[in-house]
């Protein structure tokens, strides 16, 4: 019993972490993309908005998230009435929860990457004739390849991890919302030490082979 609660654990755990990095990913680029290049009076506005989850208490976020996806709230009764969507207390509202927390550690790592690049980069392929779009996927993003590397597995590791946010809006129900990180925390207040260390061990050695793998490539791509 202990052993099919544990698995069905880290492969929600696993799922959440996996949708989250991707869909973060589909969103940086464009959004990394704005705010590295584009010197409007809205830039500086937008940098605080992406960043806030790193200065921001989990539990304030998560607390917000939870008060604004109700379905008592304007938000939450509307995406409910409207496309059946209910974000509290479900494994949807924990995918927008986490994306929300880890968009800075997406964001960040790929519009330093974009900052890096020499603007001869970019002057010589609009002389070429490339329109932007082309410009950024076959011209920039090559070249910061090591930055989008980086915030995929920054975010991946961090969203295995979260706790706050996702006990907030996401619950404790098992199979649905419960990941690692809150099992452990369950697991410690139960005093089950035993299942508490495998859950804490597991995402330990899951974070530690992606970031010794991350290193590995790196130092291998600076040969």
């Amino acid at each position: 019993m202990q052993i099919d609660s544990f698995l069905i654990t880290m492969l929600l755990t696993l799922k959440v972490a996996l949708i989250t990095t991707f869909v973060l990913f589909i969103i940086a680029i464009p959004l990394a993309y704005f705010l590295a290049f584009n010197k409007s009076k809205i830039t500086p506005v937008l940098e605080t908005i992406v960043s806030m989850p790193l200065v921001l208490p989990p539990s304030v976020l998560g607390f917000y998230l939870l008060i604004a996806f109700s379905p008592q709230s304007f938000l939450g009764k509307f995406l409910l009435e409207t496309f059946n969507l209910k974000l509290v207390f479900s494994f949807e509202g924990l995918i927008v929860g986490s994306v929300i927390f880890s968009l800075p550690f997406m964001v960040n790592p790929i519009q330093a990457g974009f900052s890096t690049l020499p603007k001869s980069l970019f002057e010589a392929a609009l002389t070429l004739g490339k329109n932007r779009i082309r410009i950024l996927y076959a011209v920039l993003l090559p070249n910061i390849s090591r930055s989008l590397l980086v915030g995929i597995v920054v975010t991946f590791a961090h969203t295995i991890g979260e706790f706050g946010v996702v006990m907030m809006i996401g619950g404790n129900i098992e199979g649905v919302t419960r990941v690692a990180s809150i099992a452990i925390y369950d697991e410690v207040e139960s005093l089950n030490y035993a299942l508490a260390h495998q859950y804490a061990l597991t995402l330990f050695a899951v974070t530690f082979l992606i970031l010794l793998l991350t290193f590995y490539l790196n130092k291998r791509g600076a040969k």
